[in-house]
């Protein structure tokens, strides 16, 4: 682009964080952070052709805590004025006053903090108007809708474009930030046979408009994806294999996350307490961490407080190698932050078999689920009870759709289970993995 989309440079966003940290400290604080952030893009959304709305986003922030001793203070602003960033030092500074002490508050070690700074590929502006943004909605709408003549209505189509750019500082000298992008595009359809009616979805969503599937590839997978699941029909209760197709097998991640996440573990609100160096998966598990990606959905250098970001086997041959730990959590725990203040970093589940049919084929007989409905998981016990839809499976080959069941079981014991993953991993998030083959579930039907 000719000209920045945004209003302030990096520069002087760094000196917003600067600034706020000198007063800060000459205000008795004795130790401070600040977040200065800036955004702003567009969202377009379509359906049946015409257009349904039109979105344009400018966002900006500053927030800043503040450390009177062990007691914190935290305040926010949208006005980057003197005054007003003054004023929010103050408020934080008044909170912290009122403030009970804890002595696991505080910045992080200085030592922890990131001090080289790649350039991660991250920033790739897209110079589209809302014009061409529309037609791009309703061309994908329009490929959806064009699969079959059984697809008779319309969710509709939205595209996305939003750009970024942030400074984080703290008053042990850390100062970097850096821009970004996130491009998405979306459809939704719906189809009827007879009284019957189903509807799907399908998306990509990338740093770099130039990685992203076409509007028609898009448009085309979202009405195949719709079609496939008409005449869908209950099965019988039992107790089978359970395929979680790549889309929603991200989930089972997120899950083992959660668990061992620091406010999770010290809270003693987790299924995996000491789960370090235990064996939780089945051993042909291996779970990275890669902040460092180009073009990464989640890479950076440097978590919410500065720590640097590393490569690391999170899950090695099944066996827990690390948690997801801020300071905060890190000294709860009397451990060493790992760089997740914030969420975790680009998860990567290393395949073990082929495509979607390979496992199709091992599975034999049993469920493929393409959709989970309902917040079923209790994570302190790791109970899991989801309402699912999918495709009934003989002799590895899909024999109708399946609607209205539950799939039950323990996450504990699902992961210990798990027989496979496929190599159909999506890379539009950043949790990736292909499908999921686990052993046995319960699956609730008629």
């Amino acid at each position: 682009m000719a000209s920045s989309p945004f209003a302030q440079t990096l520069d002087q966003l760094k000196q917003v964080v600067t600034d706020a940290l000198d007063y800060a400290r000459s205000k008795g604080a004795s130790q401070a952070e600040a977040e200065v952030s800036e955004g702003c893009g567009h969202t377009v959304s379509v359906r049946l052709g015409e257009t349904e709305t039109i979105e344009y986003h400018r966002d900006k922030g500053f927030n800043l805590t503040v450390y009177l001793g062990k007691a914190k203070g935290h305040a926010s602003t949208g006005d980057f004025s003197p005054q007003a960033l003054r004023d929010t030092v103050d408020a934080a500074l008044n909170i912290a006053r009122y403030t009970a002490s804890d002595d696991c508050a505080g910045l992080a070690e200085p030592d922890t903090l990131a001090t080289r700074f790649p350039d991660l590929d991250l920033y790739h502006p897209w110079d589209v108007s809302v014009e061409d943004s529309i037609a791009l909605a309703q061309r994908c709408e329009a490929a959806a809708r064009a699969v079959d003549g059984r697809i008779t209505n319309s969710e509709g189509a939205s595209l996305s474009t939003q750009v970024g750019h942030f400074a984080y500082g703290n008053s042990h000298g850390f100062l970097a930030g850096f821009p970004t992008s996130r491009h998405s595009l979306s459809c939704a359809v719906i189809a009827s046979e007879g009284e019957a009616m189903q509807r799907d979805y399908w998306y990509d969503s990338r740093r770099d408009v130039a990685d992203m599937d076409s509007a028609e590839t898009i448009g085309r997978v979202c009405g195949e994806r719709t079609l496939r699941r008409l005449n869908g029909r209950k099965i019988d209760t039992c107790q089978v294999p359970v395929l979680f197709e790549a889309p929603i097998a991200a989930s089972l991640i997120g899950h083992f996350v959660q668990a061992v996440s620091g406010g999770s573990l010290y809270r003693e609100a987790s299924f995996l307490l000491n789960s370090m160096g235990q064996q939780v998966f089945s051993p042909i598990i291996q779970l990275s961490e890669q902040p460092l990606l180009l073009k990464g959905p989640a890479s950076t250098a440097f978590d919410d407080e500065g720590v640097a970001t590393q490569e690391r086997e999170v899950v090695r041959d099944g066996v827990v190698n690390g948690y997801f730990l801020g300071s905060y959590s890190a000294r709860k725990l009397g451990m060493q932050s790992t760089g997740n203040a914030g969420g975790s970093h680009n998860l990567l589940l290393k395949s073990t078999a082929g495509d979607l049919q390979s496992l199709l084929n091992q599975m034999g007989r049993g469920l493929l689920v393409t959709e989970l409905m309902g917040q079923g998981v209790n994570p302190v016990t790791g109970d899991y009870s989801r309402g699912a839809a999918g495709f009934w499976v003989e002799n590895g080959v899909i024999v109708h759709a399946v609607e209205e069941v539950t799939i039950a079981g323990n996450l504990k014991d699902m992961f210990q289970q798990i027989m496979a993953v496929g190599s159909d991993v999506l890379d539009r998030s950043s949790r990736q993995t292909g499908s999921i083959l686990i052993e046995q579930m319960t699956v609730a039907g008629n």
